[in-house]
């Protein structure tokens, strides 16, 4: 076997661990009035859970992928039976946010009406968009004030489900509630909370990824601009330039009893960071942006994960904790700037071995040191479950065939590989180990809306 066919069979060889995951994924799921489709968190689980974070709408995504991935219409079928269960319960569910509420399953919804021509599903988007209009108070919608379960979230996922006036709604109130520091801006992600956190998920850079997407799409210049104040204050806390980039979980350390100070993950991590200087990079056309990128990556590669170095340190396969996420972020560096493709493969050979196959598929167990026993029921969905590996597995499988780079569904808070990096890089791409990834000269007819990403090491971009 020659080493371009022994790569073609490992490559293979990923692929069916995905078909192996979505067998479990769709094993996984119930049945619901009018032949819906649903999910629990896990399986042993008795309620249904809708939200994008963990359930119902965060899986949708993964049928669509695969869908498109293999042809297969039985993963559209799915989907759009996960739609009605959706549908039923948009006026039910009592969190308006992204991830754990009523915009995520929203912004899923208005996907499958236009991926899938399902009217039904378009509806239902729009009426749960004009509940959570009807629920905000006039600065917010609750307790949480960041991009998981705030207003930020709410901006991002209205503007991207096409409700643009929603969307500058929700990001407006960051205006007057941020609190000026010497080095930018930042914002309480919560009521009644001293610390400040300041990574994507829970923190400032969550809100200022929202801003600028929002502030972008509309012609906003004031929220680009207090996105790049907070992300000044960000850059302005990092501890491991010139050549890396790392920022605490929060300061002062929020629940210092259960929570690790440093992250490596989207979460709270590099890894996250990343992408939030990705969308910068691409709104302003700053190339300093770029290079924070490159530091975060290199912080990411020199970790140590995703070994498992000491109890707690790694010990997450999913996307928003652990080893999927990292590996969406290795395949926008090789689908952007022919990057390495050698830390892909070794995330990929991660979640490889980590698998858990039998005759009902593969799933992924996470570890809980502090649990006995460590291993976690394996999850179905985005954050920590199947939906959100078996979507970089398929991910990373195009790549390594030259087929297209952008995703089925656009995630809300990961950019996407500009349209036109994949029509300037047709034909032969080679990533920096030499292995060879052959990008299309052409899309493949996913629509993916492009995005409009500080020179010196430890600079701070224009404002």
């Amino acid at each position: 076997m020659t080493a371009s066919q022994a790569r073609a069979a490992a490559v293979d060889e990923v692929e069916g661990l995905a078909v192996d995951g979505l067998r479990w994924l769709t094993g996984a799921a119930r049945e619901t009035p009018g032949a819906g489709l649903a999910w629990t968190t896990r399986p042993s689980d008795n309620e249904l859970n809708p939200t994008l974070y963990s359930g119902t709408a965060g899986n949708v995504p993964v049928l669509l992928e695969a869908w498109r991935h293999f042809g297969d219409d039985s993963y559209a079928d799915a989907a759009l039976r996960a739609a009605r269960s959706l549908a039923d319960c948009v006026d039910d569910i009592a969190d308006d946010s992204l991830y754990f509420g009523r915009t995520g399953m929203a912004l899923v919804l208005r996907a499958l009406h236009e991926e899938l021509g399902d009217t039904a599903a378009g509806a239902a988007a729009d009426r749960a968009l004009e509940v959570v209009r009807s629920r905000f108070d006039g600065t917010r919608w609750g307790e949480l004030f960041e991009l998981m379960g705030g207003n930020a979230g709410i901006g991002l996922g209205a503007l991207l489900a096409g409700d643009t006036e929603l969307a500058v709604l929700a990001t407006e109130p960051y205006v007057w509630t941020a609190e000026h520091t010497p080095s930018g801006v930042q914002w309480a992600f919560r009521t009644g909370v001293d610390s400040r956190l300041h990574h994507v998920s829970h923190g400032t850079l969550g809100i200022v990824l929202a801003l600028a997407r929002v502030g972008g799409d509309t012609g906003r210049a004031d929220l680009v601009e207090l996105a790049l104040a907070g992300a000044a204050e960000i850059v302005a806390r990092d501890e491991a330039g010139p050549e890396g980039f790392l920022v605490p979980h929060s300061t002062p350390q929020y629940r210092p009893d259960v929570i690790e100070p440093i992250s490596y993950g989207w979460c709270h991590g590099p890894a996250g960071d990343a992408q939030a200087f990705r969308l910068l990079r691409d709104i302003t056309a700053d190339p300093a942006w770029s290079a924070l990128a490159d530091r975060c990556w290199h912080t990411v590669t020199h970790s140590g994960l995703p070994q498992r170095l000491r109890p707690g340190f790694w010990d997450n396969n999913g996307r928003c904790c652990g080893t999927a996420g990292v590996l969406a972020l290795a395949c926008d560096r090789i689908a952007e700037q022919q990057d390495s493709c050698d830390f892909a493969h070794v995330l990929v050979a991660d979640l490889t071995a980590r698998a858990i196959r039998d005759g009902d598929g593969a799933r992924w167990s996470n570890c809980e040191y502090r649990a006995t026993p460590s291993d976690l029921e394996p999850c179905t969905g985005w954050a920590m479950g199947n939906a959100g590996i078996v979507r970089e597995l398929l991910r990373f499988v195009r790549l390594s065939r030259g087929e297209a780079p952008r995703y089925a569904f656009t995630w809300p808070d990961q950019p996407p590989v500009p349209a036109q990096t994949a029509i300037s890089r047709g034909g032969t791409t080679r990533c920096r180990d030499g292995s060879g990834v052959r990008l299309p000269a052409t899309g493949s007819g996913v629509e993916n809306r492009a995005s409009p990403s500080v020179d010196e090491p430890g600079a701070v971009p224009s404002r």
